[in-house]
Parts: structure tokens; sequence; C-alpha cells
């Protein structure tokens, strides 16, 4: 397990689908929207940690179609499905691969990028606490919907729309962490909800996607 985690690592960071094209597409986000809705501070730390997740959300699309891709284009995907290491298995170790490299540091540089949104100094601590959890759920859905188009042709655009859709309640309950705790608001409810999102999908989707995966390599 931890040698396939680490082949993922290697060929996310060589294949520029990682690390590099997230946090440069997070950053871009992050630089236009103060051009696009204006200078001024209040709006902009009303609106910044609806932003911040907007961006983490669609920088986590940019790699999905990698996670099962090269495995399939190269064979591998078929000598993992003969290996005595369960597909559930495989899942799992590929979608922890994709939020290293895509997830976590978008998390840690939310802050960073917080300070061109005016984000207010209460919600720096909530929103990190928000990506940390709702991150995880973000790739194990994405692990879903790469295991739904593998071996699709160009099936980039179908796996945006297949998986957008799933990642709207992680959107919504993240989102509202970090605006609460940004404004001084109570944050049980949401954070729980997020947790509970993010435990329901790591607890699951790993067997849903190896029994796709099973399907299509049939």
């Amino acid at each position: 397990m931890i040698a396939l985690l680490l082949r993922d690592l290697k060929l996310a960071m060589r294949a520029g689908g990682g690390f590099g094209l997230g946090l440069s597409f997070f950053l871009i986000v992050s630089v236009l929207v103060p051009f696009g809705v204006g200078p001024e501070n209040a709006l902009l730390a009303r609106i910044a940690p609806g932003i911040l997740w907007i961006g983490a959300l669609l920088a986590c699309l940019l790699s999905l179609d990698r996670i099962f891709a090269l495995d399939w284009e190269d064979g591998s995907l078929d000598l993992l499905a003969c290996a005595p290491l369960p597909l559930e298995a495989v899942a799992a170790i590929k979608a922890l691969g994709h939020w290293i490299t895509t997830g976590l540091p978008l998390t840690l540089a939310a802050p960073i990028l917080g300070l061109l949104l005016q984000l207010p100094a209460s919600g720096y601590l909530w929103l990190v606490l928000s990506l940390l959890i709702g991150t995880p759920a973000l790739s194990v859905i994405g692990t879903f919907g790469a295991a739904l188009t593998v071996g699709i042709k160009r099936g980039g655009l179908l796996l945006s729309l297949l998986v957008l859709p799933l990642y709207v309640p992680t959107l919504i309950f993240g989102a509202e962490v970090a605006r609460r705790g940004a404004e001084g608001l109570s944050l049980g409810a949401p954070l729980l909800l997020l947790a509970g999102i993010s435990l329901g999908v790591l607890a699951v989707l790993p067997f849903v996607s190896a029994l796709v995966l099973r399907m299509n390599l049939r």
C-alpha cells in the first residue's frame, strides 16, 4: 500500500496534474475575484469564504481524470486488479494520493490567499479547519467519478458533470463553516454535517469505486 501511494505521488508530480496545477488555479481565482467584484474591503470579506471554497473545489476537479487514467493507459490497472491488494484499498490509496497532492496544498495555501480577499482574522482558523475536513470528501468523491469514467476517451468533461452535483453538499457546509467562523457565529451544526459527509463518503465510496472498476475491467 505504501509503495502504491509513493508511486502515485511521484506520478502526480511528474505529470503536472496535482500539486502545481491545483495551486496555480487556486491562486488565479483568488487574484481575479477582486478585479471582478471591485476593491471594496467589506464586500471581499463577506464573499471570501465562499470564493475560497469554490476555488478549492474547482482546483480539485483539474486532476481527477488522472487518478486512474495513467494506470489504464499503461496496463497497471489490470495488474492492480489481479494483485493481492483489494481494489477497495487501491481506490482508498488513490484518493489519499490525490488529497496529499491537491487537497492538502490547497488547505495550507488558503490562509495566504485569504489575505487577497480581505478575509477577517477570525476566519482563518475555521477556513483551514473546514478545508481540512472537507477536502478529503472531494478527493474520495472524485475517485469514484474517475472510476466511473476510466477508459473513456476525453472523459474529463463527463467526469466534471458527474462529480459536481455530488460536491454541492460539501461546498455548502464547508463554506458555511468558514463564513460563520469569520463572522463569529455558532458553527456547530454545519461543522458536524461537514464532518458527517466526509466520514460517510470515506466509509462507503471506496467500496463503490472498487465495484465500478471491476465492471469496467471486465
